[in-house]
């Protein structure tokens, strides 16, 4: 029904946004959080499945050269993604030495499944002051770790720390010479979240302008000021092939851009592949792996929070019943919601409290396939009147019992 609204945001996916894929960081950088939790292994191989089935192009399955445990997990992992033939690619972290990158190439070799090795090394002015490297140091670095992964048969991503307050000159400088080792793609990080969405887009634009249409982008983003989610959007948007996101947002400091709400941003726009996928699963994967990690979803998260489509407002239940009764669910899913419940396995839910009115009782019992005489429907309204929060289904079941 299209007349029914104007959407101001145009027609499917801006610029190349459509191009795009995710990638899951959820095992790697978010359990970088220091509030975090490394999940049981049972619990990352119902992600990787959970992903998966949601369309996820690639999950970052973690360093293998942080120790035997990660080394373990990560081999575990390739298995499950082996022996399930499952359709989503698993890549690895490692620092830019050899040492960090050799368990990779043994995993690859024992498993026979593709890993790809994301090689990170911080490039910004500030972190080559801190640590008193010089670009030279960080090239020679970035090409013998390249080389040595090359040369061991895994594909690499060429991963710039803090690449957002990089110097245009060393960073031109890095990618040649990455490119020239045998990276193929390169990743681009806002690893303190200093970008805003014009930002990324324009660091897109001028790598890509700088190496070329045939190395992949990829955009990694933080959300230390709020806007992790635009600015992938953004960097999609500019011509980033790969879109890095964490479950629930979670990660260091304030965490990454939330892969979930990627997702759903994407779904919405039309996206060539999240576009028809069946979004289904995506409440589940959330609230696993927030579970897991050890965080909880505020009630106002977006999608699968427990508030995500609830209301308890006079007035916006009674837009949503009138939906209702003309039988329309796709009216009644968007005329108080910009997100279809039902696109995401969800229903709108209509409940009682403070600020409600006459709609929401009769709704409530009529869902509870209760009469709603009028005493009772004025009982449950008063009581709900001189409330100072929505009631539970437990108080309103108690008003019922209280009035027959």
């Amino acid at each position: 029904m299209p007349d029914l609204f104007h959407d101001w945001n145009g027609a499917g996916c801006p610029g190349e946004l459509a191009n795009a894929v995710v990638l899951d960081e959820t095992l790697r950088d978010g359990i970088q959080s220091p509030s975090a939790i490394d999940p049981a292994i049972d619990a990352k191989i119902e992600i990787l499945h959970l992903l998966d089935d949601l369309g996820v192009a690639q999950l970052d399955v973690g360093l293998p050269g942080a120790g035997a445990h990660q080394k373990a997990a990560v081999k575990r992992l390739a298995e499950e993604k082996r022996d399930a033939k499952l359709d989503i690619r698993i890549n690895v972290a490692c620092r830019t030495v050899v040492s960090d990158i050799a368990p990779a190439a043994d995993l690859q070799q024992e498993t026979g499944v593709p890993l790809e090795v994301y090689a990170f090394i911080g490039s910004s002015p500030i972190r080559q002051y801190a640590e008193e490297w010089d670009i030279g140091f960080i090239e020679k670095q970035s090409i013998e770790a390249i080389k040595f992964a090359t040369d061991h048969g895994l594909a690499v991503t060429y991963v710039t720390e803090d690449t957002t307050r990089s110097k245009p000159e060393d960073l031109a400088r890095l990618f040649k010479s990455a490119i020239d080792a045998g990276a193929r793609r390169l990743c681009l990080c806002d690893t303190v979240g200093h970008a805003t969405p014009d930002g990324a887009a324009a660091l897109v634009r001028w790598v890509r302008q700088t190496v070329g249409p045939e190395i992949g982008l990829d955009w990694h983003g933080h959300n230390d000021r709020g806007l992790a989610l635009a600015n992938a959007l953004a960097a999609g948007a500019a011509g980033a092939t790969r879109l890095h996101g964490c479950a629930a947002g979670i990660g260091e400091r304030v965490g990454n851009t939330a892969c979930d709400q990627l997702l759903v941003n994407l779904k919405l726009l039309g996206h060539p592949v999240y576009g028809p996928r069946d979004m289904s699963k995506l409440g589940r994967f959330v609230q696993l792996a927030a579970k897991v990690t050890g965080h909880e979803l505020p009630v106002n998260y977006p999608v699968v929070g427990q508030d995500a489509f609830r209301t308890a407002t006079g007035v916006h239940a009674a837009a949503i019943i009138k939906a209702q009764r003309k039988g329309d669910k796709w009216l009644a899913d968007r005329i108080y919601s910009g997100v279809p419940a039902g696109e995401f396995g969800k229903e709108q839910q209509i409940e009682i409290g403070p600020m409600s009115g006459l709609s929401n009782v009769k709704h409530w019992l009529a869902r509870h396939e209760i009469p709603a005489d009028e005493p009772l429907v004025k009982a449950v309204l008063q009581r709900a009147k001189a409330s100072n929060r929505t009631l539970t289904e437990s108080e309103v079941a108690q008003i019922v019992r209280e009035v027959r």
